[in-house]
């Protein structure tokens, strides 16, 4: 198993639309649900690969199987947010991803939350984590340590 606090983050900005508030301005608290998932698009890319080719070559896919978010403050229409993502801790045949959603003004964070996913194959079975994706998802080094192996 690779766990780590310091993980590096990325971050995607965005602007909150009209059509994800109710009407007294204030962000639904589905919608961010959905930016958790653009984080993890947008993290796959920083890491050097698109998480469709993951699917189609790979024929890997990263089902949710938990999702948990915490509301600190709201998110207001036409607020400008950073959704901060990272890798939370990454296992033969799961992962977990760790996020933030801040307000890009004041940086006040807005909501925090994880998804935890399992590793399934094309009809529907769990399987290993395609290694080369793995390797991505490990991460650069950090400072003079070494990203840990996934493990059972």
């Amino acid at each position: 198993m690779f766990a780590s606090a310091d993980h590096k983050w990325s971050e995607t900005r965005l602007r909150v639309r009209y059509a994800e508030t109710d009407q007294a301005g204030v962000v639904y608290h589905s919608n961010y649900l959905i930016w958790f998932e653009v984080g993890r698009v947008e993290l796959c890319r920083d890491y050097g690969f698109n998480y469709r080719e993951m699917e189609s070559d790979a024929g890997a896919r990263l089902p949710v199987t938990e999702a948990r978010v915490r509301y600190r403050s709201p998110a207001r229409y036409d607020d400008e947010i950073v959704i901060r993502t990272r890798v939370a801790e990454l296992r033969s045949r799961a992962i977990t991803f760790a996020y933030q959603v801040v307000r890009a003004a004041d940086r006040a964070l807005l909501a925090e939350g994880e998804t935890a996913h399992i590793v399934m194959n094309e009809q529907g079975r769990a399987r290993a984590f395609p290694p080369e994706y793995a390797d991505k998802l490990r991460g650069p080094k950090t400072g003079n340590r070494a990203a840990l192996p996934v493990v059972d």
